[in-house]
């Protein structure tokens, strides 16, 4: 898609959120592809974070950064899954005000080039929430790179065309 070179270029600040009960800083290669991808677009590393698979506690997170106006946009990579476990796309249904259907529904079909059939077990998902982007990602390397290459880098650039996520932002709380 056209990178328009007569509109200047936003930075975002973006929180990055690890869903899962197992990683940890040191092992949190998806957590590090996404920081690497987001600062190498010349994004912001707003915050990141590793919360458990929990509803409650998930919540708490994306309210914590929702509420936090140094943060644009929260990615979350894990618990999209169709596994006991995997409750990431349960939270944001609990926090988003308006959902993002198609974010889901063009992940899968990115992912279906990848992975093939395998892609139906992602829930991947995206809302609005009190002015935030909110995208939940698988938790492999894999779906990172085709949700960020793939979607993300792109609606999260400024000067894409013919239209983008930034150039909505101020306009998300209107009523």
């Amino acid at each position: 898609m056209p990178i328009d070179p007569n509109r200047s270029f936003i930075p975002v600040r973006i929180a990055v959120l690890t869903v899962s009960d197992t990683r940890s800083a040191a092992d949190d290669r998806s957590g590090d592809t996404l920081v690497e991808r987001l600062t190498d677009a010349g994004h912001v590393l707003g915050s990141r974070a590793i919360v458990r698979d929990t509803v409650p506690m998930l919540v708490a997170q994306f309210n914590t950064w929702i509420d936090d106006p140094q943060i644009d946009c929260i990615i979350s990579t894990g618990g999209t899954g169709v596994t006991g476990r995997d409750v990431t796309p349960e939270a944001l249904a609990e926090v988003q005000e308006k959902e993002i259907p198609g974010f889901g529904e063009l992940f899968r079909w990115l992912s279906f080039q990848t992975i093939g059939t395998s892609t139906i077990q992602s829930r991947a998902c995206a809302g609005v929430a009190r002015g935030t982007y909110i995208f939940a990602l698988p938790g492999s390397t894999g779906a990172v790179k085709d949700g960020w290459d793939g979607i993300l880098r792109d609606q999260l650039d400024s000067r894409h065309r013919p239209c983008n996520f930034v150039e909505l932002m101020p306009r998300l709380t209107e009523r």
